[in-house]
């Protein structure tokens, strides 16, 4: 799950989904999460995998200032050592979302694997990240109040 830093906000329910029979590879998502970066109030969904209780994809889905983190974000330890750019023109919430998406139906395997979490990479059910997907889909229609209104509260510029 997300690792929360003082001063982040979180809004909505997270929801944890497995991605291997036995569960220890798992996605999740957070509705909402609210941060500053660059004295810039931001934010939106957070989507990662994590293998047993450690961190090691994320993609921070937070418009012109989003990002993604592959490599083993807890292992890395710091943010910066796992931190990567979205592709070009992948630069709204919408955009990253759907990225995000792609990557963890037609990546999550390789992404693990470069993360040196070889074992895991060979856990991971497809039929369980398709089922994970739509229901983190339906989970942020859910909650697809929660950025207009942090907007509209001065909590994420715009």
């Amino acid at each position: 799950m997300a690792t929360k830093i003082p001063g982040e906000t979180y809004r909505g329910e997270a929801l944890h989904l497995p991605l291997s029979q036995d569960g220890q590879v798992a996605a999740y998502v957070w509705p909402l999460r609210i941060l500053t970066i660059r004295e810039k109030g931001c934010g939106g969904p957070t989507i990662g995998i994590d293998v047993g209780n450690e961190e090691v994809l994320r993609w921070d889905c937070h418009d012109a200032i989003g990002h993604w983190h592959g490599g083993g974000y807890d292992r890395l330890e710091r943010p910066g050592n796992s931190h990567r750019d979205f592709p070009e023109g992948v630069n709204t919430v919408a955009t990253q979302v759907e990225w995000a998406y792609q990557q963890i139906q037609d990546n999550t395997k390789a992404l693990l694997q470069e993360a040196e979490y070889g074992p895991a990479a060979d856990l991971i059910d497809p039929t369980l990240v398709a089922t994970a997907i739509d229901a983190i889909k339906a989970h942020l229609v859910k909650h697809s109040g929660l950025r207009p209104k942090a907007i509209e509260e001065n909590l994420i510029a715009t």
